[in-house]
């Protein structure tokens, strides 16, 4: 076999999804070691064309493909993510599919365990085997390894931050021997700066060892900085192919969307000089994998105001443990009343809204309707969206009002779907993301967390998200609280930020102090 044959080629993919054409007669190649960048808005067809790739049962369950696919040369069929797994193709999803209850050994070796013989296989074959659990913690820490980060190969999948759940996923590709290709979709989505970094180091390894990756992501410095080539898709057509080297951010934005982006939100209003909203006095969250030990914090009303910090500090736990979702304890004071902590019903009574950075397992109803999902906190909570008779002893849906809302906020957000009755679980990540954010706006809080709010979203949509959450809280008075592991996107839109180290507030600055004096204090009290 000649060395110039392209490791992967596809060639006139098209896909029927739903309805929609997503996908339009894509040809696309990949070499042996090569980095291949592929971006587009959500909704492009990205996700699509990689679950043709890797034999995913909805392109099957929904009439599957057109268009070939070979490797090395030679047309194969991937029917099934087994036959992709069986010609080295492997594949690190935008939502995780480890299994909960598992630790990150057994996920990242699952029906690969090592064996070893027993007395019993020795009379009885091969099948009463037991698990070489030596042999099992010595491949998975050395595919953790490979990443140069520190994981807990024995920590159970549900007790684990986000983040570390997404490399035991990336791990567990790594651990493979036949891996030739991997695909990584969204990867650093739920990472952090640093551990970006790290993973970015692991995509030039594997380069090296002859691995070829296909690097979807909407950080598009990162694709830059790791990446040999940049292939851009807009609603379902790949409309360039370049060399990394040859092309810019400002350049690959205006192919991905097809006019240019305003990510500048740096005109924020002075600083907001009110009394405090709510007011947090040693709180502590038993949530796993963050630290909350003792945070000091006030909110002032009609503020934006920021939550930074290094992965695990506690950053995350601080809005899940006011709103009830893990275990708490301290004090919070809303609007001059004290909140009960450990019940979220409460909070919501209040007025205060959440929108977690896990959409699929908190967020979303995912086999409802956009506007089941849009209205339903709002009905269940407030009494929305009901016509009442009898001085409301029978209640029923206002099947109008629930339309109208949803419309609004398909148009607002310029959600991508096919109409208000289409199911969430069909929308991209990011469309999912902004039913999240759609769902918070409907119940008209006083008060909004709203965590990690643009993960997975690409630069167009990002953009139009942080300008929605901006308007929201000029236009409605909305306090909001916004908790992000980038912090460029917190100086653009907040007033202040709270870098949260150790478990503890570290400090508090305006949006326009220095990348360096926010640096400072997310290593302050690293424990």
């Amino acid at each position: 076999m000649s060395n110039t044959t392209p490791l992967l080629q596809m060639k006139s993919i098209r896909k029927n999804f739903f309805g929609n054409q997503v996908l339009k007669d894509i040809n696309l190649t990949l070499n042996e070691g090569e980095v291949l960048g592929l971006v587009g808005e959500n909704g492009a067809g990205k996700s699509t064309l990689m679950k043709i790739l890797f034999g995913m049962n909805e392109i099957r369950e929904t009439g599957g493909y057109e268009g070939d696919i070979l490797m090395n040369g030679e047309k194969v069929t991937i029917g099934t993510s087994f036959d992709a797994l069986a010609h080295g193709i492997g594949m690190v999803h935008q939502e995780f599919s480890l299994i909960p209850g598992f630790t990150a050994t057994e996920n990242i070796l699952l029906n690969r365990e090592p064996q070893k013989k027993s007395i019993m296989s020795e009379v009885f074959g091969q099948r009463l085997n037991i698990t070489d659990r030596k042999k099992m913690d010595a491949a998975s820490a050395a595919a953790i390894d490979k990443m140069g980060v520190q994981i807990d190969g024995g920590m159970v999948i549900s007790d684990m931050p986000v983040g570390h759940k997404q490399f035991t996923e990336i791990a567990r590709e790594l651990s493979k021997d036949n891996l030739k290709l991997l695909i990584l979709d969204e990867p650093t989505a739920v990472l952090t700066e640093q551990e970006a970094l790290a993973l970015l180091d692991s995509i030039r390894a594997m380069s090296r060892r002859g691995i070829a990756v296909i690097f979807i992501t909407h950080r598009l410095q990162e694709i830059l900085d790791v990446c040999d080539t940049v292939a851009v898709m807009r609603d379902g057509v790949l409309v360039q192919r370049i060399p990394a080297a040859e092309t810019s951010i400002p350049e690959i934005t205006r192919w991905m969307v097809g006019r240019n982006i305003d990510t500048d939100h740096s005109g924020r209003r002075p600083v907001p000089e009110t009394e405090p909203i709510m007011t947090i006095e040693h709180l502590w969250v038993d949530m796993p994998g963050e630290t909350v030990r003792d945070v000091n914090l006030e909110v002032r009303r009609g503020e934006i105001l920021g939550i930074g910090g290094l992965a695990g500090q506690g950053k995350l736990g601080i809005p899940n443990g006011i709103m009830g979702l893990y275990a708490s304890g301290g004090s919070v004071t809303f609007d001059g009343e004290s909140i009960p902590l450990n019940q979220p019903r409460r909070c919501l009574d209040r007025q205060l809204a959440f929108v977690s950075e896990d959409r699929r397992g908190v967020g979303l109803l995912l086999h409802e309707s956009l506007e089941w999902n849009i209205s339903f906190p709002a009905m269940q909570i407030h009494d929305k969206f009901l016509r009442s008779l009898l001085g409301g002893l029978i209640k029923w849906r206002d099947d109008r009002a629930i339309q109208e809302v949803t419309r609004k906020y398909i148009d607002e957000l310029q959600i991508r779907c096919t109409g208000p009755r289409q199911k969430a679980k069909e929308l991209s990540g990011g469309n999912q993301q902004k039913i999240c954010l759609a769902k918070a706006f409907a119940l008209e809080p006083k008060f909004l967390f709203v965590s990690e709010p643009t993960r997975g979203i690409d630069v167009g949509a990002k953009a139009l998200v942080l300008q929605a959450l901006e308007k929201f809280n000029r236009e409605s008075g909305v306090t909001i609280v916004m908790i992000s592991s980038e912090l460029e996107e917190l100086r653009s839109v907040c007033d202040r930020i709270a870098i949260v180290s150790g478990g503890r507030i570290a400090g508090i600055l305006p949006a326009v102090e220095s990348s360096e004096r926010f640096g400072e204090l997310m290593v302050s009290q690293v424990i």
